[in-house]
């Protein structure tokens, strides 16, 4: 990210981070969201609060668990001249916001949480009012495998399919941080997403999405927690 023109971390292992990767996407994002609200989850040191508040976005509201993130969003914003508002707190408690999105951002979070179709349906069921731009790390095989809705019991060697949708757990470390815990295929990641009830409407770039609300993929009644208003 950069301030006034100076690279606020020039040695990111992955170079102009997230700036090079926002490139590659942010055609997918209306230029002009006069009048929209935006909530950006695990906002970070805020460059996309920011970005976002650039295309005139109204109402914008960043949080993340990390008092050191919110610190630095706010002094990036103020010294941006752009009104954000920082909160600090997590996924988990975004029911607390009582309040729906025009555009929510959920980007590189997912995998850091312990619980993250809990994630996906409080989301769904209490923060996104009609767009989420969404990404995941994701490992493993790429393709999309044409699945029946239902198997018998006896079905095992379907799950030796290298397409068959997957979940990766990291008990330890994977790039050296603890908190990466899971990485799906792009075959888990995409039916995660349709069964927290989201529909896919655009695919830039490996990983990206940008997602509408859907129906619900439940089979019965959603879980007491997510009923809550």
């Amino acid at each position: 990210m950069r301030i006034g023109g100076i690279e606020t971390a020039p040695q990111h292992f992955l170079g102009d981070y997230p700036n090079f990767k926002w490139e590659g996407f942010k055609h997918i994002v209306p230029d002009d969201l006069a009048g929209r609200s935006v909530l950006d989850i695990g906002c970070n040191a805020g460059f996309y609060t920011m970005e976002m508040k650039r295309r005139n976005a109204g109402r914008v509201v960043g949080i993340d668990s990390d008092a050191r993130y919110l610190e630095q969003a706010r002094f990036a914003a103020k010294h941006e001249g752009l009104d954000i508002e920082y909160r600090q707190m997590s996924v988990y408690e975004v029911p607390q916001l009582k309040e729906r999105f025009d555009l929510v951002i959920f980007m590189g979070v997912l995998y850091h949480l312990r619980h993250p179709l809990l994630a996906l349906d409080l989301l769904y069921e209490h923060v996104v009012d009609d767009m989420m731009l969404f990404q995941c790390l994701q490992r493993g095989d790429e393709r999309i495998p044409d699945l029946q809705e239902n198997y018998d019991f006896s079905e095992w060697s379907l799950f030796d399919q290298p397409d068959y949708p997957k979940l990766f757990f990291v008990e330890e470390r994977y790039a050296s941080d603890p908190t990466n815990w899971f990485l799906p295929n792009t075959a888990a990641m995409e039916a995660m997403l349709r069964s927290a009830g989201f529909v896919i409407r655009e695919n830039p770039e490996r990983e990206v999405y940008l997602l509408g609300r859907g129906k619900r993929h439940y089979a019965v009644e959603p879980p007491s927690f997510v009923k809550q208003s």
